[in-house]
């Protein structure tokens, strides 16, 4: 857990997207997640986490619908949802914490 704490205290948004490849929702997120990391470049982070393999994790924050997403911002969480979103959305959500 302490490897979670250092993901998310940045003085930058981060955007975490707990996913699983067997779901299909969460892999259309996919392209849309590359389109933020990409528009946002080096003013946030969007790190995704497969609950899978992260299952102490995904309990621990109470993932249970996925995609769920979440924003932090020095190590507090701002802002998190689950389902489906696009990348302009996503994108204006982080400017918010920039």
């Amino acid at each position: 857990m302490s490897k979670f704490g250092e993901l998310i205290d940045h003085k930058i948004p981060v955007l975490l997207d707990f996913y699983t490849d067997l779901n299909e929702a969460s892999t259309a997120m996919h392209p849309v997640l590359r389109e933020v990391a990409a528009a946002m470049g080096d003013k946030a982070k969007v790190i995704k986490i497969d609950v899978d393999k992260n299952q102490e994790l995904a309990n621990a924050l109470r993932v249970k619908g996925l995609p769920t997403m979440m924003i932090y911002k020095k190590g507090e969480m701002v802002w998190r949802q689950s389902g489906e979103l696009d990348a302009k959305t996503l994108i204006g959500l982080l400017q918010e914490y920039v």
